[in-house]
């Protein structure tokens, strides 16, 4: 007996099957680029892969190998699903200089730290509830957000992050319409997208709202040790130990591809955490875990760290002169103090997203802003990636990048702006400082 179809569903039989919360995965049409702008021969300011190249690989391979020889029968065997005894020990050691007083039974470990928000999203967030985070936000987060059906209500930034202004209007807007808040979602230090950083006065303003209106906060704080200048911020969880749940990573001061992150959560919520942990994945992997552990046990992980601060100061100082010296007028950009990203808006009228296919054709690559919200405005801004390519090739890629808005103004001056793919304003966009 056939199966009816839905018309024009021919090519899966399983269209009207499928959950409703499916209906928001969609694929990206910039994905598809992006496998053309792996290509060596293009400058890609897209993706955020660390600079894993300058770790001392040999240190590490014998460090691998070492843990394989000593405890192999326990890195290749399951894991408990909170995580390592040790490593969860070594964690609060990491959170150390942010602030962060943690204790390794409020520690929870995971799959990178995307999986901690994945599971945070899991038991706070019923379909329908609003989140609140910034405005742009990590694309990432968005996607887990999508998944769990929850409203993303975006509030503003300013060249300190988060406004707290804005933030407490939002809220009290929300409860006057009898919405259920599910928390704020926000990434303090050294902002992906924006490049954005909020200093400790603004940090505490934040804070207090959220007191206030007893709203969870989630830190997401992945580039938090990645400071150029000076001593660490202090986290929102070392001033709010019940009121935020900090989410952490190796993936940016260790390697990404071991796939460890974590969650600091008050004790109850921790509990909530390890269950769901194991109704998704059973544990996380044990040789991810041990071989970080290993690492920070042998290796001076914060020399390393200092090594990573000092390439990637270099390569945003590349990135701004260069913006500097070929952007057009009206271009304006932020200037990041630690991470990975430079958040660049041009002029009225350009939609970034329509300008990616002719820049990849140009051989250099970037992240269109619209990625970045959850409403589809940011048409006119784009991320910059710092963090992998050489400065030289941070250099040529922000020349061809600048080749390519040329010819867009050209076009303009002849046929007129091109029509917009998605919201085109950009008043939610992080205010950058004039170069």
């Amino acid at each position: 007996m056939s199966v009816p179809q839905t018309p024009g569903s021919r090519l899966d039989r399983y269209v009207d099957h499928y959950a409703a919360r499916t209906k928001g995965m969609t694929a990206s049409e910039i994905r598809a680029l992006f496998s053309v702008a792996s290509r060596p021969e293009v400058v890609s300011l897209a993706g955020g892969s660390p600079y894993v190249s300058a770790l001392p690989m040999d240190a590490v391979a014998e460090t691998l190998a070492d843990l394989v020889a000593r405890r192999g029968a326990v890195a290749l065997q399951y894991a408990t699903a909170q995580g390592d005894e040790l490593l969860r020990e070594q964690v609060c050691e990491v959170m150390a200089p942010e602030g962060i007083d943690g204790h390794p039974d409020d520690v929870v470990m995971t799959t990178g730290s995307q999986q901690a928000l994945d599971l945070v999203t899991r038991i706070f967030v019923d379909p329908g509830d609003v989140v609140l985070a910034e405005a742009p936000s990590y694309v990432g987060a968005l996607q887990v957000f999508r998944s769990y059906q929850a409203d993303v209500v975006h509030v503003p930034m300013d060249d300190k992050g988060l406004e707290p202004v804005a933030l407490e209007e939002a809220i009290q807007h929300l409860r006057a319409q009898g919405r259920q808040l599910a928390f704020l979602y926000t990434i303090p230090s050294f902002h992906n997208p924006a490049g954005t950083s909020q200093p400790e006065s603004r940090r505490e303003e934040v804070l207090e709202v959220c007191r206030r209106h007893d709203v969870l906060v989630i830190e997401d704080d992945p580039y938090g040790l990645l400071g150029f200048d000076g001593d660490p911020y202090r986290a929102l969880r070392a001033d709010d130990p019940e009121g935020v749940i900090y989410l952490g990573s190796f993936s940016k001061t260790f390697a990404p591809g071991l796939r460890v992150g974590w969650a600091l959560a008050p004790h109850a919520v921790r509990e909530k955490l390890v269950l769901a942990s194991e109704a998704t994945q059973l544990c996380p992997s044990s040789f991810s875990q041990l071989a970080v552990s290993s690492y920070l046990s042998t290796q001076d992980w914060r020399g390393q760290v200092d090594v990573y601060r000092d390439l990637y100061r270099q390569r945003r100082d590349a990135t701004l002169e260069a913006l500097t010296a070929t952007m057009p007028e009206g271009t304006t950009w932020t200037h990041p103090l630690g991470g990975f990203y430079v958040w660049v808006t041009l002029p009225e009228g350009f939609d970034t997203r329509v300008m990616l296919p002719r820049a990849v054709t140009a051989r250099v690559a970037f992240v269109p802003g619209s990625a970045f919200f959850a409403d589809g405005s940011g048409a006119r801004s784009m991320r910059l990636s710092y963090c992998l390519p050489e400065p030289a090739r941070i250099r040529e890629g922000v020349r061809r990048l600048a080749g390519v808005i040329e010819e867009e103004l050209s076009m303009r001056e002849l046929f007129g702006p091109a029509p917009s793919h998605g919201a085109a304003h950009d008043g939610d966009a992080p205010a950058p400082d004039l170069a």
